[in-house]
């Protein structure tokens, strides 16, 4: 079983920058797939970044303001968020693919980013 914790929401105003972690426990770190994905009020849940190998995907309207990373080292992934922007306002999720075929099934408890204009 693998825990998902994020951590480093919070509320700031637009064009500032915030940092995301998440810390996943419960197997072996560096072979998971590791994504962020968030909801607004009253919205589905929507992809916005993974980061799987050495390779990294995000959604078009986060391209070119967040970068995901990861340190194997502290089984940590981060989501940088720069130029953020009042439509970036949603729980922050973190999603890990533990490769077991089931795709990303372990999931965090979500962490509150609140962007004012």
């Amino acid at each position: 079983q693998v825990q998902v914790v994020e951590s480093g929401g919070g509320l700031v105003q637009a064009g500032s920058s915030l940092r995301l972690s998440c810390a996943a426990s419960g197997g072996t770190f560096s072979n998971f797939d590791m994504a962020w994905f968030r909801q607004a009020p009253g919205k589905a849940r929507e992809f916005v970044a993974e980061i799987f190998g050495d390779k990294t995907r995000y959604a078009p309207p986060v391209k070119d303001r967040f970068t995901i990373s990861r340190d194997n080292a502290k089984n940590t992934v981060y989501l940088q968020m720069n130029n953020l922007k009042p439509e970036d306002t949603a729980v922050y999720y973190c999603a890990v693919d533990s490769n077991t075929g089931r795709g990303y099934d372990s999931w965090g408890q979500g962490t509150q980013v609140t962007v004012s204009s």
